[in-house]
């Protein structure tokens, strides 16, 4: 279904999420896939919190919310494939100091009052 991602077989304690990029065979679009050890999950207590975050983003479609397209799991790791942001996150150009024009700031502001409005809607609270 998709080319193989390149993955590490290094796993410590402290392991975070990753993101890869994929391939989908038939068709070569480009998906983010965000990946976490299962054992990191359950050491922590936070295999809950991910299925969660699995069973959320599943549920919510807006187009300026990152869409989960599905997930899935193997022995080692839990995955979420998700839509691909090539120009990098809001949190991205900030932390780089990236100067927005006027327009673009009210273009930002509009696209963000959106989702909040929609994920209120959903009842949805981010932290």
């Amino acid at each position: 279904m998709f080319t193989q991602p390149h993955l590490t077989d290094e796993r410590t304690a402290t392991e975070q999420p990753k993101v890869c990029i994929v391939q989908k065979k038939d068709s070569g679009n480009l998906f983010a896939m965000k990946y976490v050890s299962r054992n990191v999950c359950i050491g922590r207590g936070a295999l809950g919190g991910v299925l969660k975050e699995v069973e959320l983003l599943a549920s919510l479609e807006h187009p300026f919310l990152v869409n989960l397209w599905f997930s899935f799991q193997d022995e080692e790791d839990l995955f979420m494939v998700c839509d691909l942001l090539a120009g990098g996150d809001l949190r991205y150009h900030l932390q780089h100091q990236v100067e927005f024009s006027e327009a673009g700031v009210g273009l930002l502001v509009c696209e963000l009052g959106s989702a909040l409005d929609y994920l209120q809607k959903q009842r949805v609270v981010h932290r």
